[in-house]
């Protein structure tokens, strides 16, 4: 459950430092929340590395909430498109996420199985 808690704070920081990038442009004060909000984000995701995710399903979460939130969050503040073409294509992305999370848990009840000699 920690590395869970931990990745939703490794994409929220970095959906946060992302949007204030933009928000920059004309705040420039903002620019201390994009570098507070990377630096959380690299912590966190290494908390979750160390917690036991592998890289490619904690990288693939990470990546595929971080671009489905930012994409959103932009249109709600920034008044920036948001189409169904792209909803598709944030769909496609999280369902190729799903896919790899599910592919590493039947790989690890494979390697659990054949430690233990069960087939």
């Amino acid at each position: 459950m920690t590395k869970w808690l931990l990745l939703v704070g490794a994409i929220a920081s970095e959906v946060v430092a992302t949007l204030s990038l933009k928000g920059a442009l004309d705040h420039p004060a903002l620019y201390v929340l994009v570098v507070v909000g990377y630096t959380a984000s690299f912590i966190l995701i290494t908390g979750v590395l160390r917690q036991g995710m592998g890289i490619g399903v904690a990288y693939g979460i990470w990546a595929a909430l971080g671009v489905a939130s930012t994409a959103v969050l932009s249109a709600l503040i920034y008044d920036e498109p948001f189409t169904l073409v792209m909803a598709g294509g944030l769909l496609l992305i999280i369902g190729g996420v799903l896919l790899v999370e599910l592919g590493s848990q039947a790989a690890h009840a494979k390697q659990a199985r054949l430690e233990t000699g069960v087939s």
